[in-house]
């Protein structure tokens, strides 16, 4: 069972104007459903629902169970969510179907912890800066994380967290990782202040 349980409606409407109208007179998404070499099938979802379960951050690396009308439950992830440029208003979401046996790769957020006591800052007049907000992880579905915490507290001033510091579940990996060593991107960095670093280059070359 899974924590998060999503309900849907078969639709046989298709095409940009049937997608506006059912947003606009019906309050609800369209979607589609598709993966694990089965037909895709369109669908929709109540706008106000989704947007609740878009409040916890974990539905979108966790399992969901999509409760289709009329059908079977599928167990899927949501992949894509397409989001009105300005308007409140979700467009529509694709969700893929997943098995415990089959990999899935999803963009997790990294959690920054204890940025107020993070040394490089606190002792050292450090800077934080961040260079990725998620990271792509590959993983079965149970062993997906919500979420990558990485701990600033002993971090210094001048040093940086790159991928291959950051601490996953046993049999998840970072799909960056797997192309290479010259991936291995920086996650944060502690940098001394700008103004700190142009006064250090002039009197170097002074």
């Amino acid at each position: 069972m899974s924590d998060f349980v999503l309900n849907a409606v078969v639709r046989s409407d298709k095409g940009k104007g049937a997608s506006r109208r059912l947003r606009r007179l019906e309050g609800t998404t369209p979607a589609i459903v598709y993966g694990l070499g089965k037909e895709p099938v369109a669908i929709t979802v109540e706008q106000r629902e989704l947007f609740k379960k878009l409040e916890n951050e974990a539905f979108f690396t966790h399992i969901l169970e999509l409760n289709i009308e009329g059908g079977d439950n599928e167990q899927v992830i949501l992949k894509d969510l397409q989001r009105h440029p300005y308007k409140e208003v979700i467009l529509h979401a694709d969700f893929l179907r997943v098995s415990e046996d089959c990999k899935v790769t999803v963009h997790v957020p990294v959690h920054f912890l204890n940025e107020a006591d993070c040394k490089g800052v606190k002792t050292q007049g450090g800077v934080i800066q961040h260079q990725k907000a998620e990271v792509e992880v590959r993983a079965l579905p149970s062993q997906l994380p919500a979420a990558i915490n990485v701990d600033m507290s002993k971090v210094e001033k001048g040093q940086t967290v790159h991928l291959s510091d950051l601490k996953l579940p046993a049999g998840a990996e970072i799909v960056e990782l797997t192309k290479g060593a010259d991936h291995d991107a920086a996650v944060v960095t502690v940098a001394a202040p700008k103004g700190a670093a142009a006064e250090a280059e002039e009197a170097g070359e002074e």
